[in-house]
């Protein structure tokens, strides 16, 4: 009896989960203090769940097609569009990279028991780029361990980290040990209330401008890629109701890590020691020294850092194929279809790891690691928002220009449902768009002038190559297709 190939609810809320999850957002989320929770609510609720939802709706519409967010955006508008759109989700992994290697090196820095060169430019950044091309040559070997890596990576290394970092929390309190997040400076105006000399949390962020809520958009990002598992919608049994269900727990898994892990930092760590890039590792230090076991410190950076290199690695081939995709479809140049003998796409490999290699070396000539931290996770997130705008109007078209399209899962609610669900969705994405050219308020960004130049330019420059090459590209086809046509008329001609 062949096997059914159906999918159960819990299983595909876990791979939901396991794709959205990732400690390194943990100090980010515990520098807002307790007005995280308005932070954790936004992703959630007006992010998180509708981008599921419609790319639930997309994925089951086109499972058959191949090309994912590519194909979504093509059959909605026009190849230039879905190509910018596809090509946007690679970017943004390719400008993800030294921020997830980032946090890689601070926990080797920890491992080693030399903490000071997780805020060293020079080894962060020569440590991203030696890692990234040691994960792109392992990639084109093909080697069959690769799964095996990353599979184990994430629960050895985002897992079971996260589940000690909230138990710690959780002794700490117990032992009647001082709560970091009572104790938060004055100035910090933006997550404290002062009042008769005391300085009291905020639930709600005290919002002066936009650089306040800055984080908004580092934030969203933790929650970014949970359109990956859409198309595995049609694999459930019940997929209309299945499928929320399913959404709703990954959702549930992802809030609570996140907001627990978070608080934990917040409880242990006080507040001027809550770093971007290495604010988990100062909570593992903290803690452990407290009871005496600092040396776990070193296992658990050891594990952390073993995570997020598979996570690298999980990542550093499956974006690309969807550009390969592409490019054996004609929307790119001929080379970049070359593939070696174990099948990887080479030439889209080498460039990606170009582009790495420059992105990285921001940690070198940035004089604050947090700050060159943040500013890419700023671009990053500003090209993905856009490729979700762009995602949430392909499914609100589609449901007028092709309203008999197969879905085997449509958001519920006829067309006002998905105006309400996609439509919202798309609001939330362009309001975190927005956050992110306003450098935030709780980082020594030097000149805001200088940052906000930097964020976006380099949105500018990343969205203008994907209209150039459409561009340049159809026009290659026109020519293509006229020389055709003149050869046939030749050939048809009768010679007189």
């Amino acid at each position: 009896m062949a096997k059914s190939k159906n999918i159960t609810t819990m299983q595909l809320a876990l791979m939901t989960a396991a794709a959205v999850i990732s400690l390194r957002g943990l100090p980010m989320m515990a520098q807002e203090e307790l007005t995280m929770f308005f932070y954790i609510f936004f992703a959630t609720f007006l992010f998180l769940i509708p981008a599921a939802l419609v790319g639930a709706e997309l994925g089951s519409a086109f499972a058959s097609r191949g090309g994912g967010v590519y194909s979504w955006v093509k059959e909605a508008f026009n190849p230039h569009l879905g190509f910018t759109a596809i090509f946007l989700q690679w970017i943004q992994n390719v400008v993800w990279y030294p921020t997830v290697l980032g946090f890689a090196a601070a926990s080797i820095a920890y491992m080693i028991g030399v903490p000071d060169l997780a805020q060293n430019g020079v080894f962060v950044g020569l440590f991203s780029i030696i890692m990234y091309w040691f994960a792109t040559w392992v990639t084109l070997k093909g080697t069959s361990t690769v799964s095996g890596i990353t599979s184990k990576g994430f629960i050895i290394g985002t897992v079971l980290p996260g589940v000690v970092i909230i138990a710690l929390a959780l002794i700490w309190v117990l032992g009647g040990n001082e709560i970091a997040f009572q104790h938060i400076p004055e100035k910090v105006s933006q997550v404290v209330n002062a009042s008769a000399g005391h300085a009291h949390p905020r639930l709600f962020p005290h919002i002066t401008g936009m650089n306040d809520i800055a984080f908004l958009a580092g934030i969203l990002l933790l929650f970014a890629g949970v359109e990956v598992h859409a198309v595995h919608a049609p694999e459930l049994k019940q997929p209309q109701k299945q499928f929320p269900r399913a959404m709703f727990i990954a959702a549930f898994i992802s809030f609570g890590l996140f907001t627990l892990g978070s608080l934990a930092v917040a409880i242990i760590t006080p507040y001027d020691q809550i770093n971007l890039q290495s604010g988990l590792f100062t909570t593992f230090d903290i803690a452990f020294k407290h009871y005496h076991v600092g040396w776990l410190t070193n296992v658990l950076s050891l594990l952390i850092a073993f995570g997020a290199l598979a996570s690298v690695m999980s990542w550093i081939s499956g974006p690309s194929r969807g550009l390969l995709w592409t490019a054996k479809e004609g929307q790119l140049p001929d080379f970049m279809k070359k593939t070696n003998k174990n099948g990887s796409q080479i030439n889209i490999l080498l460039i990606q790891g170009c582009i790495v290699t420059v992105l990285s070396s921001l940690y070198i000539v940035m004089k604050d690691v947090s700050v060159a931290f943040f500013l890419l996770s700023a671009l990053t997130i500003g090209l993905y928002l856009i490729m979700y705008m762009l995602m949430y109007a392909a499914g609100i078209r589609l449901r007028y220009t092709q309203p008999q399209l197969p879905r085997s899962y449509r958001v519920p609610g006829g067309n006002a449902g998905m105006w309400i669900i996609g439509g919202g969705g798309f609001l939330a994405v362009l309001f975190a768009f927005t956050v992110t050219f306003f450098p935030p308020s709780q980082l020594p960004v030097g000149s805001p002038t200088l940052y906000t130049a930097l964020v976006a330019t380099g949105t500018v420059i990343f969205l203008a190559i994907p209209i150039i090459i459409s561009v340049v590209m159809g026009r290659r086809d026109r020519r293509q297709q006229q020389q055709q046509q003149q050869q046939q008329q030749q050939q048809n001609t009768p010679i007189q």
